[in-house]
């Protein structure tokens, strides 16, 4: 199985529409590293583009000696995953900051330490985008790509970034079993990617729980597994609401469902 460290080089020929337009060309990505490039280049959202930047100008007085990424975040992880986990968004100091899904912030700490624990990471910390993690059989992303005011995307822009998450579902077409989605904002968005993909979403919808289990079917003769699980946000683990253990368990279903080894 490919093994994938973090995003390759943007190609500089991956964009055809202007920045403003980049979701537009999702759908001729032809590859992962493609669509990871056009990601990077997105300027479509203008609340999202002024946030963003404005971040990695002002940053955390913690981190003031570094240098922020402050653009859309690929995803992270092999081109031939099992297992996709959808979020939210990058976080303002976190993959804002280093470029990597979950990298450098509480969520990610709680979310890698449980995949090292059951085995799909290399190691159990994250802490920039050249630190040599790898993840086994599984895939990360997000329904929004920019880091979002306050940790809240509006529907407009989960909108308008939807086409990067539904290109990426299709290149994973021959490998993807299962789908782990943090929290409900990304499951409604996984629900709304799914069904414009040609799924066979049920109506009403699935609804969101920690622990909640659906398989789709596709119209091709394909099925996903998609479960849920408790967003790994400090509001969530400082409370108790979601514990590590309760992670590592939805994550060790995912593997055994998906037979990443």
């Amino acid at each position: 199985m490919t093994r994938v460290a973090h995003h390759d080089a943007v190609r500089p020929n991956a964009q055809r529409h202007p920045p403003e337009q980049a979701p537009l060309d999702a759908a001729h990505a032809s590859d992962l590293t493609e669509l990871d490039a056009l990601v990077t280049t997105c300027r479509a959202c203008p609340r999202l583009v002024a946030w963003r930047e404005t971040v990695a100008v002002t940053k955390r007085a913690a981190f003031r000696d570094e240098e922020y990424w402050g653009r859309p975040v690929p995803g992270f992880g092999p081109h031939d995953a099992g297992i996709l986990i959808v979020g939210l968004a990058p976080a303002a100091h976190g993959a804002n900051r280093t470029g990597r899904m979950f990298t450098g912030d509480r969520s990610g700490e709680v979310l890698y330490a449980a995949m090292h624990a059951v085995g799909l990471a290399s190691q159990p910390v994250a802490v920039s985008a050249d630190d040599g993690l790898e993840l086994f059989g599984t895939r990360i992303s997000a329904p929004v790509r920019c880091a979002p005011p306050e940790n809240k995307p509006t529907p407009a822009e989960r909108r308008t970034c939807a086409p990067f998450l539904a290109r990426e579902l299709e290149l994973l077409a021959a490998t993807l079993r299962v789908v782990v989605v943090l929290g409900g904002f990304g499951w409604q968005a996984l629900m709304a990617s799914l069904t414009d993909a040609g799924w066979l979403v049920p109506r009403p919808r699935p609804r969101f729980g920690h622990g909640a289990r659906v398989r789709i079917d596709h119209s091709d003769g394909r099925s996903l597994e998609v479960l849920g699980c408790f967003h790994v946000s400090q509001q969530n683990t400082f409370t108790g609401r979601l514990t590590p253990a309760m992670v590592e368990e939805v994550l060790a279903e995912a593997k055994t469902l998906a037979g990443v080894v």
